[in-house]
């Protein structure tokens, strides 16, 4: 079972959409804040999007720029301009395929298993965490947050990331030493204290304050 993302302001082309895609066993979301499509987006983390390229807002392909920055993840554009010039700035922009409106949902069907294939057949999962909007890309050890790239180092990369693998669990200093220094030299346990406050005072700059909370005599939290 994959999840769909519909990005479709249509109401009722939305619906016929998902409900075709659903009867094939997938889960489906269509959107519905427009100005806010990439919060959904993170939310329901699917695993391909059908983008309308006129919406409300800011059009598809401001959306697909906005998401190939936190993701490689699959998407289709639709559209009922289906001119040469918009197929070629939809791939350009980033999309995997382009749909023309009016919709055959058959032809949408195949078109969607077709990307899917290719997407996953191979590489799996598109490897990212989650939390507070907040989207750390396990690819290029980024982390983004209201479309702002955040530079992370490689120990704040590590700490981070087993936080959020491990979100709403308390994980102790002694984990985060072992996952920190397991390729390199041993360093003094207060240098875990000072990377720990570096992070959060990016985190706090970017506006995510009190990412990370302290547990005391554990260690930290993402929650």
């Amino acid at each position: 079972m994959y999840k769909i993302m519909i990005v479709e302001d249509d109401a009722e082309l939305a619906n016929q959409m998902k409900k075709h895609i659903e009867a094939w066993g997938n889960e489906v979301f269509c959107a519905r804040d427009f100005a806010n499509i990439i919060g959904a987006f993170t939310g329901f983390d699917p695993h391909l999007v059908l983008m309308d390229i006129s919406l409300p807002f800011y059009n598809g392909y401001y959306w697909c720029a906005e998401i190939r920055k936190i993701s490689n993840v699959p998407i289709i554009f639709v559209s009922s301009a289906s001119d040469n010039m918009n197929i070629v700035m939809a791939m350009n922009m980033g999309g995997d395929d382009f749909i023309a409106k009016p919709i055959d949902l058959d032809v949408m069907t195949a078109k969607i298993q077709a990307v899917l294939r290719r997407a996953y057949d191979m590489s799996g999962k598109i490897p990212i965490l989650e939390h507070r909007g907040a989207v750390l890309n396990l690819n290029d050890a980024s982390l983004t947050y209201n479309g702002e790239k955040i530079e992370l180092t490689k120990n704040e990369f590590r700490i981070l990331r087993t936080l959020m693998e491990n979100k709403g669990k308390a994980v102790s200093r002694d984990t985060l030493m072992i996952k920190l220094w397991q390729m390199d030299s041993y360093v003094e346990e207060n240098t875990l204290t000072v990377n720990v406050t570096r992070l959060r005072r990016k985190l706090d700059g970017a506006g995510l304050t009190d990412f990370i909370a302290t547990k005391v005599g554990i260690g930290y939290i993402v929650e």
